[in-house]
């Protein structure tokens, strides 16, 4: 896998749960799901699929799931970020053993390194493994971004760390990595409402929340986009905006798990502590948006 193939719709995979255990069987409908829309590719076990609060066996079984039920049809990509540096890279190498394509890795998050401590310790994990690596810049999360200098001189040094999500929310961002990293580096939109707009500033596609429920539209919208053909492609980003918006009316995955319960692909919208369960308010809202847009 290389840089190449960060391109299109790649979904951010809840991990269902039931009775506080993971429901494996919901995760591999969840997956069959992605793959009867033709998805690009699967990121497992990252906040989507609250990694925070699965247990480090948890994390790789989940992974090693993701894996078998993909069955080599697109890559799975598992998130092993944390803000330790020796975790992370324990994370990357049980991942990478459990059959992973590549990883997703994030800022370290809550004790804010600096720019520097950001450059050691994703070297730290390059240096663990040969598989392709995702930085994730996210600041609203993590209280720190990944700087543009940073991100080149990783990937000056280490080829493989060849792909961004950008979820700082700024057009200006993407087009920075773009500038500076050249056609062959990957940028992907970590943020479904900002898909269109970091197209067109060079992004090569999306890691979704909301392809874990919209996998055909989306697919087919960032195919459009790709071949520049930005009226088709606009035309579902508006239609679908609403929905891209209200996934996130409450903290991540809560919305989405309730959308996939409501769709019948996923059996139980259970989240774990801290996470709670969907308000009244937001619910009424999605149901109004799945009677609108007929997704239910």
């Amino acid at each position: 896998m290389n840089s190449n193939q960060f391109s299109g719709v790649f979904t951010a995979l809840a991990t269902p749960m039931n009775q506080g255990a993971v429901a494996y069987d919901d995760l591999e409908a969840l997956v069959a799901h992605q793959l009867k829309g033709n998805i690009n590719g699967l990121v497992s076990v990252g906040t989507t699929g609250e990694s925070p609060t699965l247990s480090h066996k948890e994390h790789v079984e989940v992974i090693r799931a993701t894996v078998a039920a993909a069955g080599g049809k697109v890559p799975v990509i598992a998130g092993t970020g944390s803000n330790s540096t020796d975790e992370a890279v324990d994370l990357t190498k049980n991942a990478e053993a459990a059959g992973a394509d590549g990883f997703l890795v994030v800022a370290p998050y809550y004790n804010k390194p600096s720019q520097e401590g950001l450059f050691q310790h994703f070297s730290q994990i390059a240096e663990s493994t040969e598989k392709p690596i995702v930085l994730y810049s996210i600041p609203s999360r993590c209280g720190i971004e990944i700087s543009v200098d940073v991100t080149a001189r990783l990937y000056e040094k280490y080829p493989h760390v060849c792909c961004m999500k950008a979820a700082e929310g700024s057009c200006e961002k993407v087009t920075e990595y773009v500038r500076a990293l050249g056609p062959d580096y990957a940028v992907m939109s970590g943020d479904d409402g900002l898909i269109l707009p970091f197209m067109s500033a060079g992004a090569t596609g999306v890691i979704s929340v909301a392809s874990n429920l919209l996998v055909d539209p989306l697919v087919q919208m960032v195919h459009a986009a790709k071949n520049n053909d930005y009226a088709t492609a606009r035309e579902t980003y508006l239609k679908y905006y609403p929905f891209f918006k209200a996934i996130f009316l409450e903290p991540n995955p809560v919305p989405i798990k309730y959308a996939l319960k409501q769709a019948g692909i996923i059996q139980s919208d259970e989240v774990r502590l801290p996470l709670s369960g969907l308000t009244d308010g937001t619910r009424q809202v999605l149901d109004a948006l799945f009677a609108e847009l007929g997704l239910i």
